[in-house]
């Protein structure tokens, strides 16, 4: 996938083209770029994504903006495996914001981008005071040389799929109803880096990885699967927060994984969150704390145990 940033150079190659925030690239996303690239092909145009940077509600009240479920890499990442082509990350700020939706049109999506074909949420807003909606394009596109059309909301167990859902699913600790939404267990990825060490001091080793989501969408200890460092997934228990215990303020993932002993600086994880098993919590002692870790990896141990139970429960029966 190509990615480009900012739209000084128009881009020439036309485009069947996409619009949002796609934080999380969960069911109703993937429905939608499905959809893209199956017109890209038939149409032999380049299926192509415009998406921002900060995110809009960043921009316009930062206190208030929610947390991501997904930094720009890993969204670039979800985009590539639904099979978009090209991603134009546009910035966000007071100059698009003030552009009117007529001109975000000519402009943006014709000058800019080569726009062809649009495909948009029936809820897409767009341009200054969120004035243009599908039906300002569906008025624009016989004039202009466009064709535009709109994908309906994806329901899952009766209600909308969107990011708002799945932050409720995450902060509640509902791994199962978040992972329904996705399509996928909810991930983060990042590089392991030095830490302080804590971990071997209380007799278990973890990876500390470096984190870019600052505010987390959901805290706590979790029994996880782990991708990057071999071939198959890596079980583990993972705690996501601020460590309490030890006065930690920056958010810290630190994932113990079992049966493991190598030595992984440097490597860049994908962690996997299967399952949550408590809350964080501060402990009065680091025995009380090592207790607690034991008793957590001995939980996680237990959940991998029974899912792999059940799925060949279901093979027998299959």
């Amino acid at each position: 996938m190509r990615v480009f940033r900012g739209l000084s150079t128009p881009v020439s190659t036309p485009s069947v083209l996409t619009i949002g925030n796609f934080d999380g690239v969960h069911r109703g996303h993937a429905a939608l770029l499905e959809r893209l690239v199956a017109i890209a092909r038939a149409q032999r145009l380049t299926a192509a994504v415009l998406t921002f940077e900060p995110h809009p509600r960043e921009f316009f009240a930062p206190a208030a903006a929610p947390a991501r479920l997904s930094i720009l890499r890993e969204k670039l990442e979800l985009l590539a495996a639904c099979g978009v082509e090209s991603t134009m990350i546009c910035r966000f700020d007071a100059a698009l914001a003030s552009l009117s939706a007529e001109d975000f049109i000519t402009r943006v999506l014709l000058g800019g981008l080569s726009m062809r074909h649009l495909i948009v949420g029936d809820d897409f807003r767009f341009g200054k005071n969120r004035a243009g909606d599908f039906a300002l394009l569906a008025s624009f596109g016989p004039r202009l040389g466009f064709a535009v059309e709109s994908m309906p909301e994806i329901l899952v167990d009766g209600g909308r799929v969107s990011s708002s859902a799945v932050r409720a699913a995450l902060s509640l600790g509902d791994m199962h109803k978040a992972a329904r939404l996705l399509g996928r267990p909810y991930i983060i990825d990042g590089r392991v880096v030095h830490g302080d060490k804590l971990g071997r001091k209380l007799g278990f080793n973890t990876a500390n990885i470096h984190i870019r989501h600052n505010p987390l969408p959901m805290t706590g200890v979790f029994a996880v699967e782990v991708d990057g460092l071999d071939e198959k997934p890596l079980y583990g228990v993972a705690n996501l927060g601020i460590r309490p215990t030890v006065g930690g303020v920056r958010p810290l993932l630190e994932v113990h994984l079992f049966d493991f002993d190598r030595v992984i600086y440097g490597a860049h994880l994908t962690v996997r969150f299967m399952h949550k098993l408590r809350e964080e919590r501060k402990y009065p002692d680091f025995d009380a704390l090592k207790a607690q870790i034991a008793l957590d990896a001995q939980a996680a141990r237990s959940f991998f145990t029974a899912e792999a139970q059940r799925r060949e429960g279901r093979r027998d029966h299959a």
